[in-house]
């Protein structure tokens, strides 16, 4: 049960919520409940059950798969006022969860269990409007990726991620490996290709540390 106090903060990260009728804020404040979860912990693996969905107010979670070769692509990440739309599909199919979501952030959650997500996709606009609000920019984001791996080259998504990384944050602070796994490709290419991006002068390495140096040179490698 979530009480006032604790439903003004809420609302704050849910804007959907500030426009919702009275019957559905009623039914949320009763049988929604928050939840905290530490960073690094796993809250689906593939295959499992899925009792609650989870709605963001804090932290943020990565949303993966795992091929027979134990290599990682991330699917995407959601934060604050979002949610996860394998959730939601795994709910309203009454199927497992398909992929893995680990907390990167410590995270702060408002959950909705199950039955009571379907109840309200059923009952109310405004919930059905949110959720499949959510399924449309998702599914947009994952067709993108789809797009990436089947058609572009490597070396060029590997540019396009530094590029987009390093404008944020400049030394990045990421391993071979976390960049193979945001991919999903191997170590040993991405070590391959970061090589040559040092060779060239794109950018310079260092243990756990990659610095761009030429962002003009990087993002003529990004181009398709």
């Amino acid at each position: 049960m979530i009480d006032n106090l604790e439903f003004e903060r809420i609302a704050a990260s849910l804007p959907f919520l500030k426009d919702a009728d009275s019957e559905l804020l009623r039914e949320f404040k009763r049988t929604a409940f928050l939840a905290r979860i530490p960073s690094g912990k796993d809250v689906f693996l593939e295959g499992d059950p899925v009792e609650a969905i989870a709605l963001m107010i804090s932290g943020m979670v990565r949303v993966y798969k795992i091929g027979e070769t134990g290599r990682e692509i991330t699917l995407y990440r959601f934060s604050n006022g979002s949610s996860c739309i394998l959730s939601a599909n795994a709910i309203l199919s009454q199927k497992t969860f398909p992929a893995v979501a680990t907390v990167e952030q410590d995270a702060e959650v408002v959950m909705i269990p199950a039955e009571v997500f379907r109840n309200w996709v059923r009952q109310y606009d405004h919930w059905r409007d949110f959720v499949f609000g959510l399924l449309s920019q998702r599914l947009a984001a994952v067709m993108a990726i789809v797009d990436e791996v089947a058609f572009h080259r490597l070396d060029r998504r590997v540019a396009g991620f530094l590029l987009q990384k390093g404008r944020l944050q400049n030394p990045l602070h990421i391993t071979h490996q976390e960049i193979a796994s945001e991919l999903g490709s191997s170590r040993e290419v991405i070590s391959r290709l970061l090589e040559d991006f040092v060779n060239e002068g794109s950018i310079r390495s260092g243990r756990g540390t990659l610095e761009v140096l030429d962002f003009e040179l990087l993002e003529s490698r990004s181009v398709v």
